[in-house]
């Protein structure tokens, strides 16, 4: 007997959004369609963009995976609203770098 091996992926709003975009909402069950709702209403960039910015989070800045994503799904718009993202890490990030991702997800924020 073979066991399945559950895998964990973790997705952002707009992920999970276009996800449940291509099953078609006619075939949604209840649960599914509150899903859709709710990140509809919250997804802030397209999906196309939040990986785009999962990546250059996660490469470029060195942030881990888990937090990356909570920073793509609430887009936060100053330093400080970016830090509470990052408290919990055990690395320090310069300000500069703060002030360049704040930067990077306001330009993304623009072209939705």
């Amino acid at each position: 007997m073979s066991q399945d091996e559950l895998v964990e992926n973790l997705l952002t709003l707009p992920q999970v959004k276009k996800l449940l975009g291509t099953i078609g909402e006619e075939n949604l069950d209840q649960f599914q369609r509150r899903s859709l709702d709710y990140v509809s209403k919250f997804t802030k960039v397209t999906s196309d963009k939040a990986e785009e910015l999962l990546t250059i989070l996660v490469k470029e800045y060195e942030i881990d995976e888990a937090e990356a994503i909570q920073i793509v799904n609430c887009m936060p718009e100053t330093v400080d609203e970016l830090r509470v993202f990052l408290a919990g890490g055990r690395k320090i990030i310069e300000a500069q770098k703060l002030e360049k991702i704040v930067s990077l997800l306001n330009e993304s924020r623009t072209l939705k």
